[in-house]
């Protein structure tokens, strides 16, 4: 019955008249597709946007309805250039805007004969071994920070511009009472006093290495979505932001806002709820970070320090260390040799075919 009343000489006009309000919202949104793809130029960035929010947005007489995650993410190779923080297969920003830096030393060092001077990186030799102490399930706490501060140095030193926003503003939010130079907004802080400041914070807060990296995929989300730069007039409280969010997220006993507001004692608590509250909805309450991002950060981090000569402290292998490593790896045996077994047991696939004695064959 449908399809007789819908059929007519408006032809799709008719049809579409009889689809319910879901369908005719994608029939349009295709619709608008292939008249953009008619043109022989490539489609742009906005262009492809424009084509994800209208094929995503809710109808609507579909009433309130809380989008999940997953709806909300985008394309892999949209996502490729423009959410680094959300896919692991998209390069750091920190790390894109550090190598023009890196680039220009090497090529100044070049130019002018300059020594690298002694050597300070170990190696190791017959008689000892050094082994690296940060590894990406427990850093260390001391060189996450360094490296976690210089991405954000690199990212206020070579900003594309000064877009900001006043919830982020430290003349119209100071965390002190001292008075703000007027110069504020055009000199840009040494990794120095970036180190320190987040160094204060995480010392007083026991917060761990991990949360620092969190830290700096909160801040890269913020910066890409809400479409800002961190620059010097508001790197402090976008970090502050960025660091109390990690925090909640990571660890198990978050520290509340009121305790910020006793490590810098004149900021007041409806100030960090409010600039809370604006963080999270800047981020659009995207706080997931998958595993393949957190390990991607820190490998780019260890990047980033090489680069920059900060080296991660190394420590001889001792005879106690030596030992935990054999008795991890021989548990790590045991399990493979078990799910091995298990394997085996269930069925003979190509898999599980390696162990099996083999026959000579008997030709006749």
């Amino acid at each position: 019955m449908v399809g007789a009343a819908c059929s007519g000489s408006n032809g799709s006009a008719a049809t579409l008249l009889c689809l319910d309000p879901g369908l005719r919202r994608l029939s349009r949104s295709r619709d608008a597709a292939r008249g953009r793809r008619g043109s022989p130029k490539l489609p742009r960035q906005a262009d492809r946007l424009e084509d994800y929010q209208i094929n995503t947005d809710l109808s609507d007489d579909t009433g309130p309805y809380l989008q999940h995650i997953s709806d909300r993410e985008l394309p892999d190779d949209l996502a490729l250039e423009s959410n680094p923080s959300d896919h692991a297969r998209a390069s750091t920003i920190f790390l894109s805007k550090s190598q023009t830096d890196v680039r220009d030393k090497r090529k100044s060092n070049h130019i002018n004969h300059v020594s690298p001077g002694p050597l300070s990186k170990k190696y190791s030799s017959c008689s000892t071994i050094f082994i690296d102490d940060s590894t990406v399930s427990q850093p260390n706490l001391k060189s996450t920070i360094k490296c976690v501060t210089l991405a954000i140095y690199y990212h206020i030193k070579n900003r594309d511009s000064d877009r900001s926003l006043d919830i982020f503003d430290e003349k119209k939010h100071p965390l002190s009472r001292e008075q703000v130079p007027d110069d504020y907004s055009r000199t840009d802080p040494e990794h120095k006093l970036i180190y320190r400041f987040v160094r204060t914070l995480f010392s007083a807060a026991q917060l761990t290495a991990e949360c620092a990296i969190v830290t700096l995929v909160y801040l890269e989300r913020l910066l890409t979505y809400a479409e800002m730069d961190i620059c010097p007039c508001n790197w402090k409280r976008i970090v502050l932001g960025a660091i109390l969010l990690a925090s909640k997220v990571w660890d198990d006993q978050a520290v509340w806002n009121v305790d910020y507001c006793q490590i810098l004692k004149d900021i007041t608590v409806e100030d960090m709820n409010e600039m809370e509250r604006h963080f999270l909805e800047l981020l659009q309450f995207n706080i997931n970070v998958p595993a393949s991002v957190y390990a991607k950060y820190y490998f780019d981090l260890r990047s980033l320090a090489d680069d920059n000569n900060l080296s991660f402290p190394l420590e001889p292998l001792s005879n106690e260390r030596a030992q935990k490593l054999e008795a991890i790896s021989r548990l790590c045996e045991d399990k493979y040799k078990d799910l091995s077994r298990a394997a085996m047991r269930r069925s003979f696939s190509a898999d599980n075919l390696v162990g099996i004695r083999k026959s000579n064959a008997v030709l006749s």
